[in-house]
Parts: C-alpha cells; structure tokens; sequence
C-alpha cells in the first residue's frame, strides 16, 4: 500500500490516511479480506504518530470498510459494491457541478461543453 502524505495540506493528516485508503478499496486495490498494515508499522513507514494511524483506521472501521479481528489487525470488510458506486457518483457530481460553474462563467453553452466532454472523453 502506498500513501502519501503531505505536509502542505489543508487536510489532517489521519484524513489525508483514510482518504487514500477508501480510494484504494473503491478502486480494487485492497481487496476483500486483505490484511493493513499494523497502525505502528503504517505509522513508522509515513513517520508519523501511532495515534494518527489509530484514529485513521478508527474512522474507516466506523464508516464499515476495515474491520479489527482482536490479536490478529485490521482488515478490508466485504463491501457493498452498489454503495461504492453510488459514493463514486456523488464525487463526481460534485466535481461536475464545479466544472459546469466555472463553464457558465467562461461563457460557455450547455452543448458547448457537452462536445468538450465528447471529445475528451473519446467516444
């Protein structure tokens, strides 16, 4: 697993931890079952606290995604596919409704932008 964490963000770090994490299950990356590194191995290889690594699977084991098995660590939960999609969509939403804004400001038409996203997106 790789994360990276950076100093210059807005974000927390246990944040920057956990957001990186749910990408890679939504992605496939960490599949079902697999095992996460222990909270003080994760927090030696980001140098960073064990109680940021802690409050980071915290925050995944509260959201259903990881799951703790009592002297063995934490594991990738069996996830609902649908729920992942339907939090994919939400994203990209919401990232659409910035484009769409900052595309009204530039002036630019609805069918304008459509043949942008087209022509982009290569079909």
């Amino acid at each position: 697993m790789n994360i990276i964490i950076s100093n210059s963000s807005d974000k927390p770090i246990y944040e920057q931890i956990v957001s990186q994490i749910k990408l890679a299950i939504e992605r496939g990356d960490l599949s079902e079952g697999e095992a996460l590194p222990s909270m003080r191995h994760l927090a030696a290889d980001l140098r960073v606290s064990v109680i940021t690594t802690k409050r980071a699977y915290e925050e995944l084991e509260k959201e259903g995604l990881i799951r703790s098995v009592a002297g063995k660590g934490f594991y990738v939960c069996e996830y609902n596919t649908d729920y992942l999609r339907e939090k994919q969509l939400m994203m990209l939403e919401r990232r659409l409704g910035e484009i769409i804004g900052e595309a009204k400001q530039a002036g630019l038409k609805c069918g304008e932008l459509v043949e942008m996203v087209e022509a982009l997106y290569g079909e």
